[in-house]
């Protein structure tokens, strides 16, 4: 661990985030006794009922080291070093209402990861059973549904258009306190390489962030919706004024997914690299500082497909600038495949542009609900190709669920269905598209190849 991951804890809010107090010099007009004062308070009463505190509920599985007096009491074939607990738990959170006619709430995946149990309460009170309609582990993001009327929701602004210092507002429950409101300036952009989620790309604010206001709103001044709340540095567990919001345009891009699939169908365009410096600049002759130097480029991948050659440095996305390769990831990994969209780059010290369609990521693990009701509480993904067994692996599976019932388990490789020979996701979600009443599922478990039959 370097000193500086010593130095300064970054705590994942897993379930918990929140807001203090800061002074600002906006001067909004507000008449009192008939002089205007500066406030937030017209924003505020505009934006503050569509933010509502998450409460969950649920059950996690740990595993326990066992006394080797104990060791005895178990058959060979198990685990004789450990058994499995279950512990009961309990978290808070916010989210923030899209939607107002379709009751969508966007939160964090951190929040409601492993609930049971997830209850959304608005501002004035009333409280709502959500259903969680898709998540992203990979960007923290988690899109769910209440039933309810007279919602109020947020419109989401271009956070492609943020500067640093422009002003931001944050919204959301820290400690459990209920409804708080802080406010601060853009701090950075385009921030990465924290180690907080797999894909990166966060907006910096000093704006007091504090445990329970994980899944909360970064509005502008407008009462836009610029970022979700995920996360700080927080050398000692409290708000030191560096947190980290995820940029609407990427919330507003995997919600876009989720709805329309009920899966994030992450896009790919198929090259490794790095960060531009000045010895790469200087040496592939252009004077830019910033943008994502090109590696490999993977054959047959949609960058291939482009045109796109190792050496090319990227610098922009759909005519928005690109600063990092890390940025690219995180743009990119968050469009969705089948997706065409414009790379701008440099090779040979001139401009160049390309048309690419994104090709989808085998990798993905979703949630085998959204495919059929019978294998719900089954989380998924596609084995590769370079895999010595080709198939859907079976990741994790939730006690006391449909899949649990039938007979999967984690570990388990899908290699067919009725009969019918199926390499990954694509090919399991294809033949479940039919709505076969009965499923003959293959598994290779191990060194045995079995069927369980669902229904």
């Amino acid at each position: 661990m370097s000193v500086s991951t010593k130095k300064f804890v970054i705590v994942l809010l897993s379930l918990f985030l929140g807001i203090n107090t800061f002074q600002t010099h906006a001067a909004l007009p507000f008449s009192v006794g008939g002089e205007e004062l500066p406030s937030l308070a017209p924003v505020l009463e505009q934006a503050t009922p569509a933010v509502v505190n998450i409460s969950v509920a649920g059950t996690k599985v740990s595993q326990q080291q066992l006394p080797e007096l104990f060791k005895y009491f178990f058959g060979p074939e198990g685990n004789p070093g450990n058994a499995e607990q279950e512990r009961p738990f309990q978290g808070l959170g916010s989210g923030v209402v899209v939607d107002a006619k379709k009751g969508y709430v966007i939160t964090n995946y951190h929040v409601i990861h492993e609930a049971d149990e997830i209850v959304v309460t608005l501002k004035d009170g009333r409280t709502f059973e959500a259903e969680v309609l898709g998540s992203d582990r990979h960007t923290d993001i988690a899109l769910l549904q209440i039933e309810a009327d007279e919602l109020v929701d947020i419109k989401l602004a271009d956070s492609d258009e943020l500067r640093v210092g422009d002003f931001t507002v944050a919204i959301g429950n820290p400690f459990g306190l209920g409804q708080t409101v802080t406010s601060g300036i853009v701090s950075a952009l385009g921030r990465s390489g924290l180690n907080i989620e797999n894909l990166e790309n966060f907006i910096q604010t000093d704006a007091a962030i504090n445990s329970g206001n994980s899944g909360g709103a970064l509005i502008n001044l407008r009462g836009e919706l610029i970022g979700i709340n995920t996360a700080i540095i927080a050398p000692n567990g409290g708000n030191i004024g560096i947190g980290f919001a995820i940029p609407s345009n990427m919330v507003r891009n995997l919600a876009d997914q989720i709805i329309e699939f009920g899966e994030v169908r992450r896009g790919v365009l198929g090259v490794t690299g790095g960060e531009l410096n000045s010895d790469l600049a200087k040496a592939f002759g252009t004077d830019s500082q910033h943008g994502a130097f090109v590696n490999q480029v993977m054959q047959g991948s949609a960058a291939d497909k482009a045109g796109i050659e190792p050496g090319d440095i990227i610098i922009a996305v759909d005519d928005k600038k690109v600063k990092s390769f890390a940025e690219l990831r995180a743009k990119i990994g968050t469009m969705g495949a089948g997706k065409t969209i414009k790379i701008g780059a440099i090779r040979d010290g001139k401009p160049i542009d390309f048309k690419v369609t994104l090709q989808q990521a085998e990798e993905q693990n979703i949630n085998a609900k959204v495919m059929h009701p019978a294998l719900e509480g089954a989380s998924l993904s596609s084995t590769g190709k370079d895999a010595d067994i080709s198939g859907v692996r079976v990741n994790k599976v939730a006690r006391n669920s449909k899949a649990f019932a039938n007979g999967l388990e984690e570990g388990d490789i899908i290699i067919g269905i009725n009969k019918i020979r199926i390499t990954s996701i694509a090919d399991l979600r294809a033949l479940l598209e039919t709505e076969p009443k009965v499923l003959a599922v293959n598994i290779q478990r191990g060194d045995e190849n079995l069927y369980r039959i669902i229904q």
